[in-house]
């Protein structure tokens, strides 16, 4: 497992951009996958965009492809989520994940709130 802690959500007009982060405050990604999900107020959670951190494979949802882009810094052992051309309906909360694989994410980050306006 990793110990995971998120920053960077808050309130935003639709059309704007908001920059995540998950940091690997004890424990290293290496070797896992690491992933964001979401999930808005009377819905199930749902995948947004995952990665390799030793690199070759990425994930982007349909709903967010072309708009949200994920990204490593290595030194810092964090993982990004840039989210431009924010909707409403990207309104949620946002958690990040790390796992062996895209079937067993064990660490999970505390979650940041979006909150997108019209």
């Amino acid at each position: 497992q990793v110990q995971l802690v998120e920053s960077g959500g808050g309130l935003v007009q639709a059309g704007g951009s908001l920059r995540l982060s998950c940091a690997a405050s004890r424990g290293s990604f290496s070797g896992r996958v690491v992933g964001w999900f979401r999930q808005a107020p009377g819905k199930e959670r749902e995948p947004v965009t995952g990665i390799k951190w030793n690199g070759g494979w990425t994930y982007y949802a349909d709903s967010v492809k072309g708009r949200f882009t994920i990204s490593r810094d290595y030194a810092k052992n964090t993982v990004y989520l840039q989210m431009n051309s924010l909707k409403p309906e990207d309104t949620a909360v946002y958690y990040c994940a790390a796992g062996r694989s895209t079937d067993s994410y064990d660490s999970w980050g505390q979650g940041t709130q979006v909150t997108v306006s019209s």
